[in-house]
């Protein structure tokens, strides 16, 4: 077997990752990162790091013009400010619309583009790191199982059944993805989450703030919080 992992170099797609390399061998693991314009491209150094710590091939491909014409909030060129809030506040605002961080249709984009790389890498998986709590009250739609349960049957039907698609975490909470990392040993000092993408994480966007819950409540700090508080305490 020979696996693609959609790679952004956070905390879902690399636990997703190590556990394809335990599973695989990294010889047939590939990891696919994406550009697309986001603001945190931050992510794309995690991923390079992330990819050399464990020995693998890594592919890069630019997206970034498809979503040239969304003003969704995680987008460089949008006007729109990252919400610094819960996804749970996020909803209650949306009244179960997506949340401002959606981007449109990205999965369905990432993985009808990974299953053209996968089939011509001559893979037999995709593997991303969707999970329960993205797909939650409607925040990412294309995170739910729903979703994955379709397009893993369009690309199944779609490669001439040679090709399968896996969310491995899509019924799970974040903090159960972090146990399955850390009892891996996973280098999460290495991995970014936060969507304003600058040197330390903000810890207050939706998505810090889901990261840094998920390690308390496996009883333990999220590395990043360590490296801000770290800094914070050398500029006092």
């Amino acid at each position: 077997m020979k696996a693609l992992i959609l790679f952004s170099g956070g905390i879902d797609s690399t636990t997703c990752l190590a556990m394809a390399v335990e599973k695989y061998g990294r010889k047939n693991v590939i990891a696919l990162s994406t550009l697309y314009g986001q603001k945190h491209t931050r992510e794309l150094k995690a991923a390079r790091n992330i990819a050399k710590y464990y020995n693998i091939e890594l592919l890069e491909i630019d997206l970034a013009k498809i979503f040239a014409y969304s003003n969704c909030s995680l987008l460089s060129h949008s006007d729109e400010k990252i919400p610094h809030s819960s996804y749970v506040e996020q909803l209650k605002e949306t009244e179960g619309e997506t949340v401002s961080t959606y981007v449109p249709f990205r999965n369905g984009l990432f993985l009808s583009v990974a299953a053209s790389i996968a089939l011509s890498k001559k893979c037999d998986i995709i593997l991303y790191g969707a999970h329960g709590d993205d797909a939650a009250g409607n925040a990412y739609p294309d995170c739910s199982k729903k979703f994955n349960d379709a397009i893993n049957l369009a690309i199944y039907e779609g490669s001439g059944k040679k090709l399968k698609v896996e969310a491995p975490f899509v019924d799970m909470h974040k903090k159960d993805i972090v146990k399955i990392g850390l009892d891996l040993k996973i280098p999460y000092e290495l991995t970014w989450s936060c969507y304003e993408g600058k040197e330390f994480s903000c810890g207050k966007c939706g998505t810090c703030i889901d990261r840094e819950r998920a390690f308390e409540l496996n009883g333990t700090v999220d590395p990043l919080v360590k490296l801000r508080e770290e800094r914070n305490e050398r500029i006092r």
